[in-house]
């Protein structure tokens, strides 16, 4: 649950006083965007919040992801971003048109950077992150009134009216295999997807296995193909392609509305998953894979699972669930297997709030929390933002437009106050 990133110490980077009205936990694309929609509504608000970020910096891990995959551009559209004017980026964009890829104007990787540089500025929000790792959330009682108690790595503490998560909080998804094998092997030979940096891997020649059907495993052969790899792309489903996560319907009221007149949260719970369909692949990706695959530099095996893995000498010998079809994979030797499975997001198993679930007991679906209409965990001031909202937002969540989503939710319960706890 804990951020792995290295801890970092800017220069005059801002010191943890003692207490805060709102204490922001995270300091992605998310935060950022539940920021900028608060000074918009009220400037004041300033002074009454902290932004808490293991880096130390906005958007620090997210630009960390983006280059160690070299991902050329996003997968939302132009008008999704972390500033409250959706025209914003466009307008940014004016003389970068280039940067802008069809359809619906998918900002370039730089381009977004960039303008995320400028809405930190614009909004004077530069040197605004503490260099601080929560470790875990206290609910405590002072002079009658409920508070949190933050603990941070160093041992620094820090009170808190009020607390918002803006973190992906995910836990990386291992097979089983994976899980049991005993390690014998190097360990760059075996990677999460999360684990990976393409930058600087020397790969001429070796041949990468690379387990899953998202855009990630997408990303991961390219960059494995551009570096003289052979890359065997492995899945239990067939590979498609898919412009967004989920179909369009889910960025408006078409598909929303039914959303949220859907009352029970089980078959809520239903429509993320059969929305977000699993892992799928841009157009633009897709197409390349396949012509990589008519050039022999790729191979897709659908509709199949690794069984076995046994590092044996320098390379690995593996057996897959459909031999009958590619009994080929256990004769070549596979230098390197990386992981492109996902995350799995359990509130049970996030450390950070152990005991205000043990305080607040609160209903889960599948790992979900079910929150109130303003995002906020039933009986205390902690709102939830990012994919863990997902049963009051639906499919997009996690993305830049479930940030905009959440905002729309969070900020009028900060500027109304709150109503005194159950």
């Amino acid at each position: 649950m804990n951020c792995s990133m290295p801890m970092r110490s800017p220069l005059n980077a801002p010191s943890l006083p003692k207490s805060t009205d709102i204490a922001i936990v995270g300091a992605g694309p998310q935060a950022l965007t539940l920021v900028t929609h608060l000074l918009q509504k009220k400037k004041s608000m300033r002074k009454r919040f902290v932004v808490l970020d293991p880096a130390g910096d906005w958007l620090r891990q997210w630009q960390q992801q983006f280059t160690a995959y070299e991902i050329p551009h996003l997968r939302s559209p132009a008008v999704h971003h972390p500033d409250p004017n959706p025209h914003a980026l466009r307008t940014f964009a004016e003389f970068r048109p280039q940067e802008l890829f069809p359809p619906y104007d998918l900002p370039g990787t730089r381009l977004f950077q960039d303008f995320c540089q400028d809405v930190i500025r614009r909004w004077g929000l530069q040197g605004r992150v503490i260099p601080a790792q929560v470790q875990h959330i206290e609910p405590v009682q002072q002079q009658r009134q409920q508070r949190f108690r933050l603990g941070m790595a160093d041992g620094q503490m820090l009170t808190a009216k009020r607390v918002v998560l803006a973190i992906a909080g995910g836990t990386p998804n291992r097979p089983e295999w994976a899980r049991t094998l005993p390690f014998t092997y190097p360990s760059d030979r075996l990677l999460h997807s999360h684990q990976v940096d393409v930058r600087g891997l020397r790969l001429a020649g070796e041949r990468v296995l690379i387990v899953g059907s998202g855009l990630t495993s997408g990303h991961l052969a390219s960059g494995a193909i551009a570096r003289g790899a052979h890359v065997i792309m492995m899945a239990r489903r067939t590979f498609y392609e898919k412009l967004f996560d989920s179909a369009p319907g889910w960025l408006g009221p078409k598909y929303l509305k039914g959303f949220h007149a859907e009352p029970d949260w089980e078959s809520r719970w239903q429509m993320i998953q059969s929305a977000r369909n699993g892992g799928s692949l841009t157009p633009a990706i897709f197409t390349k894979l396949r012509r990589w695959e008519r050039e022999g530099k790729l191979s897709f095996y659908e509709q199949c699972e690794v069984q076995s893995a046994e590092w044996k000498g320098a390379a690995w010998k593996v057996t897959c669930t459909q031999s009958a079809t590619h009994n080929c994979i256990a004769n070549l030797p596979i230098d390197r297997i990386w992981l492109a499975t996902g995350s799995t997001l359990d509130v049970n198993h996030w450390s950070l709030v152990s005991d205000i679930r043990a305080t607040h007991p609160l209903s889960l679906v599948h790992g979900l929390p079910v929150l109130d209409s303003h995002l906020r965990w039933a009986g205390c001031n902690l709102f939830i933002m990012g994919g863990a909202a997902a049963l009051q937002l639906g499919p997009a969540a996690r993305n830049l437009f479930g940030g905009k989503l959440a905002s729309e939710r969070i900020v009028p319960a900060l500027l109304n106050g709150m109503p005194s706890a159950a």
